[in-house]
């Protein structure tokens, strides 16, 4: 089946997954609400405008941001197992945002700006470690280097958890831990549509470029291309777009690391192709995860839980029902 018919399912399968969700959740009862009591009662139409498609919005948003800046650094790093988390970045911009929480900062955009710094500052720190270590291969040195930045903005993340209030600062350092979509409104996504929007429209752009930057430095400055250049300006959208969804939905394991896997077996390797799958892709996960945390019990349940225990299943599926590889 050609690539852009299976796009074109998904786009319709991610249609109807919107248009479920708004209808999904649990008033006047658990389920679906019927059209007649949304053309009728004022309350729940609120909650459909006000409450629940902002939320749609963002998961799709969410996943699908995750999905494509995961891509870019397993194309770009030329690791497979690269995502955000593996790499700092997350635990970087939680760390960012956990300190504009702490020093009580209330300018808008401060707990974004705070996120991006600090990824930036992981990624940085991720790269100089791994050119810094003596043995292994490259792969090897960057994931070390990863669990050890990582490592540092957690034990980071942890004093600040000590120090805060716990009548109010604690509760919203927690929420970054556990990720969530349940304090998502219009103004939140207004916030974050700059970040993300922009960076997913450049990368799909752009997407070609991205196949002769995986093919190595020399091929690629051979066709006419700066590669550092180019690698540091993919890397820094990425990380960007990463921690503006990280500073508003908390720390998403998993997404990053499995969706580049499902589109490079839908699409192909030729991220001309995987990225609007990934894009797409991405979205429809997050989007099918949300709906699951507020709807399967009366309680909602934490959206990074859920994420990464679906995340470690179907990435274990993966591994396991991949194509056997001969080894010499």
């Amino acid at each position: 089946m050609p690539v852009w018919i299976k796009n074109l399912l998904l786009i319709l399968l991610l249609t109807v997954l919107v248009v479920g969700s708004l209808l999904l959740g649990r008033y006047p009862e658990p389920g679906f609400i019927n059209f007649q009591s949304i053309r009728t009662d004022p309350i729940a139409q609120n909650i459909i405008l006000n409450l629940r498609l902002p939320r749609i919005i963002t998961a799709v948003i969410l996943g699908s941001t995750l999905a494509l800046t995961g891509l870019v650094f397993q194309t770009i790093l030329g690791n497979p197992l690269v995502e955000a988390g593996f790499l700092g970045i997350s635990q970087g911009a939680a760390f960012g945002a956990a300190l504009m929480i702490i020093l009580n900062v209330k300018i808008p955009m401060a707990i974004t700006l705070s996120a991006a710094a600090f990824s930036l500052a992981a990624l940085g720190l991720t790269w100089s470690l791994a050119r810094a270590i003596r043995f292994g291969g490259w792969i090897i040195r960057l994931i070390l280097a990863g669990i050890i930045i990582s490592a540092v903005f957690s034990s980071g993340l942890g004093i600040l958890k000590y120090l805060a209030d716990p009548r109010s600062q604690l509760q919203e350092i927690t929420f970054w831990l556990m990720g969530g979509l349940s304090g998502i409104g219009w103004t939140e996504l207004k916030y974050m549509i700059p970040f993300t929007i922009p960076a997913l429209f450049l990368i799909f752009l752009l997407r070609w470029r991205l196949n002769l930057l995986s093919m190595g430095d020399r091929t690629a400055h051979s066709m006419g291309m700066s590669p550092v250049l180019e690698k540091n300006f993919f890397l820094l959208i990425a990380v960007l777009a990463t921690a503006a969804v990280v500073s508003y939905c908390g720390i998403i394991g998993w997404i990053g690391l499995i969706i580049p896997h499902i589109a490079r077996r839908i699409s192909g390797s030729d991220t001309s192709k995987s990225v609007p799958t990934a894009i797409l892709t991405g979205g429809i996960f997050a989007l099918i995860c949300d709906d699951a945390a507020r709807t399967v019990s009366t309680g909602e349940i934490p959206l990074g839980i859920l994420t990464s225990l679906s995340g470690a299943l179907i990435f274990t599926l993966l591994m396991v029902f991949s194509p056997r590889r001969k080894h010499i």
